[in-house]
């Protein structure tokens, strides 16, 4: 039976420099959520028999993402590897508006935390149909599961 779908993800923690309480608190949501639900189907495992539940390794090397795809037992069926280079820029500004964004959230009122958390998902939903275009013919995803990897992906770019 079919189960595409991510069982497990893994950060590569090497990668992952420095981090503060708020981008915790994301990379935490964003793998529970993650778990939760998903739609994951990577194309060329999947042809090949291996229908899912599928676990996920996240690195960033030399300006590329690492997707490590293993099966459910550990054992790896690919690695799909993406150029991040379109990705500069939305990461950048995301992180600029998730610090305005966790700034406003201590003092602001409601509805400039409102205005600014609007603009974070416009960012977010901009990044996440960056992230699909670039996975087409690769992995099949939903948007909601590439939302949420975008979210990790910005966690493999925090830099102390």
């Amino acid at each position: 039976m079919a189960d595409p779908r991510i069982s497990h993800i893994e950060l590569d923690e090497a990668t992952i420099i420095w981090r503060n309480a708020d981008i915790e608190q994301e990379r935490r949501v964003a793998i529970f959520d993650l778990i939760e639900e998903n739609a994951f189907k990577p194309l060329r495992s999947f042809s090949a028999g291996h229908k899912g539940p599928y676990r996920l390794r996240l690195a960033v090397d030399d300006g590329r993402l690492i997707l490590a795809v293993a099966n459910d037992a550990g054992d790896a069926l690919e690695t799909v590897i993406l150029g991040l280079g379109r990705f500069r820029r939305p990461i950048r500004e995301y992180f600029a508006i998730c610090d305005s964004y966790y700034q406003a959230i201590r003092k602001a009122t409601a509805m400039e935390i409102e205005t600014i958390d609007m603009a974070r998902r416009g960012i977010h939903n901009e990044a996440a149909d960056m992230l699909l275009e670039r996975m087409e013919g690769k992995i099949e995803t939903d948007f909601p599961t590439a939302r949420r990897l975008f979210t990790l992906i910005c966690v493999l770019h925090i830099r102390a």
